[in-house]
Parts: structure tokens; C-alpha cells; sequence
């Protein structure tokens, strides 16, 4: 319990001793954190976005030889793209069980339609941007699978997702992570980063509201 309130409290510092004390199977840790957070709705919780930020500024330091950069983004792209994969199918098996019981007061049949006009309409950029908002980036695939989207088509949204996400915060973690103002100041980095990620999708809501009153 204390090692997983550590990983909200320290990132950094419980990467680095997970990194010094593990050795190589650090990247097995790291995969199964980001597998967890992306894949399973009862884990929406845990920091991915700190988690990919710190693990890339240590990767990138020059007093460890663990964590190599570009094998780092390869195992955490992996475990974005796999856990929401597995979102995605836990979502379309309970489907049929869900639309079985049509009075369901939290998954009505009438919800679930607008949820498959939602993603039909919005998947793409819904997938892709959500990944950069915590919780909806892990609720997000499970409503695609129980929306019936085409798998396909989420495929390509959450391929694409997961690389952006990765790459974006990794990249921010390698070259300014290292910067005392902002491992003094990571949360609200993190959030700056997000808002800067919504622009265009509330920009495009905003574009679509109006013409709909129009």
C-alpha cells in the first residue's frame, strides 16, 4: 500500500528506486502501470501522464543506463495501445449482456444508442484526444466497444492515440524534466500540457454547437 501511495506522491523518486532496484524488468513494471491505467476501468486512477513524463527525464539522465529512450517508448506505446485494445473488447462482450436489461438505470438501451452516434460521429478525435485526459482516456475505449464501433476503425484512432501520447509526454519528460522548475512544478505542467491538448477539440465543439443553433 505504501510503495502504491508512493507512486502518486513521488513519481520520480519511486521510478528512480524501482529502476536502481529492478534493473531491466523496470520496463515490465512501467508496461503493466500504463496497461493497467488505459486497459481496465477500475484503474483510471493511476498516473499515466506523470508516469510517461518521469520515467522519460530519468531515461534521459545521464546517471542511470536502465532505461533506454527509444526501447522506453516502445514498451509504454505497446502498453497504451494493448490496454486500450483490451478496454475495447471488455466493452463489446458486456454490450449484449448490458442491452439485455433495457431498464437498466445507468445502461438504458437509448444511452448506448447515443453513445454508437457519439463515436461514429466523434470517435476518432474522442480517442485520440482523450488520451491525453485522465479517466476519459480509460473510459473512453470501453464506450467504443459497447457503442459497437468498428474495430477497425478504433484500431487506427487508438494506434494513433497511443503513439501521440507516448511520444508527446515522453519527449516533454526527455528534454525538460530535468529542469528544477518543473520537477518543483509537475502537476501543474501536466495540466498545461492537457488544456494545450483540448484546444482543438473544444475549438471544433464550439464550431459545431454554433451551426447547430444556427
Amino acid at each position: 500500500m505504501a510503495l502504491i501511495l508512493r507512486l502518486f506522491t513521488d513519481t520520480h523518486g519511486f521510478i528512480l528506486d524501482m529502476v536502481n532496484g529492478a534493473g531491466a524488468w523496470s520496463y515490465l513494471i512501467l508496461f503493466v502501470v500504463i496497461f493497467c491505467e488505459t486497459g481496465l476501468v477500475v484503474a483510471p486512477f493511476l498516473p499515466g501522464d506523470s508516469l510517461i513524463f518521469v520515467a522519460a527525464a530519468i531515461a534521459a539522465s545521464s546517471q542511470q543506463t536502465v532505461l533506454n529512450p527509444w526501447i522506453l517508448f516502445a514498451v509504454l506505446a505497446a502498453a497504451a495501445i494493448a490496454g486500450d485494445t483490451v478496454n475495447y473488447w471488455i466493452g463489446a462482450k458486456l454490450g449484449p449482456a448490458v442491452l439485455k436489461n433495457p431498464d437498466s438505470k445507468i445502461f438504458r438501451k437509448e444511452y448506448l444508442d447515443k453513445t454508437h452516434a457519439f463515436f461514429e460521429r466523434w470517435g476518432g478525435l474522442a480517442i485520440i484526444l482523450g488520451r491525453f485526459v485522465p479517466f476519459v482516456r480509460t473510459f473512453a475505449p470501453f464506450l467504443a466497444g459497447v457503442g459497437s464501433m468498428h474495430y477497425r476503425r478504433f484500431l487506427a484512432y487508438n494506434v494513433i492515440g497511443g503513439l501521440a501520447w507516448v511520444g508527446l509526454f515522453q519527449l516533454a519528460g526527455h528534454f525538460f524534466g530535468a529542469l528544477p522548475i518543473v520537477q518543483n512544478n509537475l502537476s501543474l505542467v501536466l495540466i498545461g500540457v492537457i488544456v494545450i491538448t483540448l484546444v482543438p477539440f473544444g475549438y471544433e465543439s464550439f464550431k459545431r454547437l454554433r451551426g447547430a443553433r444556427a
